[in-house]
């Protein structure tokens, strides 16, 4: 054993003010203060790595060995640090496009943040997901335009602009990103599809890709995928108790239907994994069918949809019915075919979780008669449906107050002389946005005796929220009139969801 003190579980902080930072890190050595004393953390796992370096500064510091834990968060502090910098620096230098660079490119390290004195492009990107992390980013943009390109954000669903790049370097980035998601580099006239999974420091993060040829470029859009054990659970998703309590009510059948609605972006995915939160794995056979896989879940049978080969949803589903399963989640409801084998799956003793395209919960009735499913048959299948949206949240510490429109008052059904929040120019609380976080919304139908009369005799949507509208059902608009009213979410936000009026 090494003559070093040894430091477990303790929390530390790096300590930058020396030349050689970057060099020491690359060699594993860590400077660090402990009781207002520089020392040199190196890893315990693995000190001899560390050693050649420590030679070299003549016992200035003190030498402490720091336990596998300790020591990788105190690395991923150090690369953050670095990280942080690093995309300022690279859009304000004036690079040219150097073909050598591309070499660099084909190190596809397992932990990307372990390149920091690698080429500016691996460097770039590198940036770009750690940012990306840190912001609670879902998906990133890289755009080709004529004389330069854009990276964006999509962050609380809304698509901000992060950094403008360079005409001579946008198709190197897109080249990187292609390298690490092993597509094919000399491709560029064809949509290409790919995933990659990479490490900052202690997280993993699996990434998935889409590359499209525009007019003056490749288009990158790279969606990040939540881990299964990072899905929040149903109290965690925000809907109201009453919301929560139906849904868990829901789950408590071996057999039926349940469906969420919404558009692309509203949460639906996150909300169908949440519901397999609270089923035990153990206990049940659960498969899922997806286009594509959106999060890996160990202990869940997992089927990704390939149209190319003949694997459609509808194949999928009848293939499943045969693998006996008690859990069935299929990723979206497309067409009458994958309907009424749904509902089949639902009436032999099945519990089916699926999604629509609808905008409303009464719509998604509606929906299924039109693909073909007898109005009676929903009754016995058909549980409930939930439909959904995220609304942002006005930042509290940099919103405005404002007196409702006349319009928006009649609009929203909120008294007329209201005082409202709304968004400011932002803050750097909130990313210069004017918002902060979002709130998941719902309106939750249960089918009950009453409700399949009216579908029987009519299915229109009209007819079925007209008999809700009798009962203590409360609908999303309702909820956004509460929360513009209370000054939680603005004008603005609500119409950008897509909520119609009351």
């Amino acid at each position: 054993m090494l003559p070093f003190d040894e430091i477990s579980d303790t929390l530390l902080v790096p300590y930058t003010e020396i030349e050689d930072m970057e060099f020491a890190v690359k060699n594993g050595v860590l400077y660090t203060v402990i009781d207002d004393e520089v020392v040199i953390g190196i890893s315990k796992v693995d000190p001899q790595s560390s050693l050649n370096y420590i030679s070299h500064i003549s016992g200035r510091y003190r030498v402490v060995l720091l336990d596998s834990e300790s020591y990788q968060e105190l690395l991923a502090k150090f690369k953050d640090l670095n990280s942080n910098k690093t995309m300022e620096e690279f859009s304000s230098e004036d690079e040219n496009d150097d073909e050598e660079s591309f070499d660099s490119f084909l190190k596809n390290d397992d932990d990307l943040l372990s390149s920091e004195n690698s080429a500016p492009i691996i460097q770039f990107v590198n940036t770009l997901f750690m940012k990306a992390v840190k912001q609670n980013c879902t998906d990133i943009h890289i755009e080709t335009y004529e004389k330069e390109g854009l990276v964006k954000f999509r962050i609380d669903g809304v698509l901000l602009e992060i950094a403008s790049v360079k005409k001579s370097v946008i198709q190197a980035i897109v080249n990187r990103v292609k390298v690490i998601s092993n597509l094919d580099i000399s491709e560029t006239r064809i949509p290409q599809d790919g995933r990659t999974k990479i490490s900052l420091g202690q997280k993993q993060v699996d990434i998935r890709v889409s590359i499209l040829p525009t007019y003056y470029g490749e288009k990158v859009v790279m969606r990040l995928l939540m881990k299964s054990d990072s899905i929040p659970t149903l109290e965690e998703l925000g809907f109201s108790e009453h919301i929560t309590k139906n849904m868990k009510d829901f789950l408590k059948h071996s057999y039926g239907m349940i469906l969420i609605t919404g558009p692309t972006g509203s949460g639906k995915s996150t909300t169908l994994y949440s519901f397999l939160q609270n089923i035990d794995h153990s206990k049940k056979n659960i498969v899922t069918v997806e286009d594509p896989v959106e999060y890996n879940s160990f202990g869940i049978n997992q089927v990704q949809v390939n149209d190319k080969v003949g694997l459609t949803f509808a194949k999928s589903l009848r293939s499943i019915l045969r693998q006996d399963p008690d859990v069935i989640l299929l990723g979206e409801i497309r067409d009458s075919e994958t309907a009424a084998i749904s509902v089949q799956a639902a009436m032999t003793g099945h519990l089916l979780l699926s999604t629509l395209h609808t905008n409303t919960a009464a719509a998604a009735i509606s929906r299924l008669v039109d693909m073909g499913v007898d109005s009676y048959l929903i009754g016995s299948t058909l549980l409930g449906v939930l439909a959904q949206r995220l609304v942002r949240k006005l930042c509290v510490n940099c919103r405005e107050q404002i007196v409702i429109s006349d319009e928006d008052s009649k609009f929203f059904g909120v008294k007329q002389g209201t005082k409202i929040n709304q968004a400011s120019t932002g803050c750097k609380e909130c990313n210069q946005s004017g918002y902060k976080g979002r709130i998941a919304i719902g309106e939750i139908i249960t089918i009950d005796a009453e409700l399949l009369k009216v579908i029987k005799s009519n299915s229109d949507e009209f007819f079925i929220k007209e008999h809700l509208a009798s009962t203590d059902f409360i609908s999303m608009q309702a909820q956004l009139r509460d929360m513009i009213a209370s000054g939680e979410t603005s004008v603005e936000e609500a119409i950008r969801i897509g909520i119609k009026e009351l």
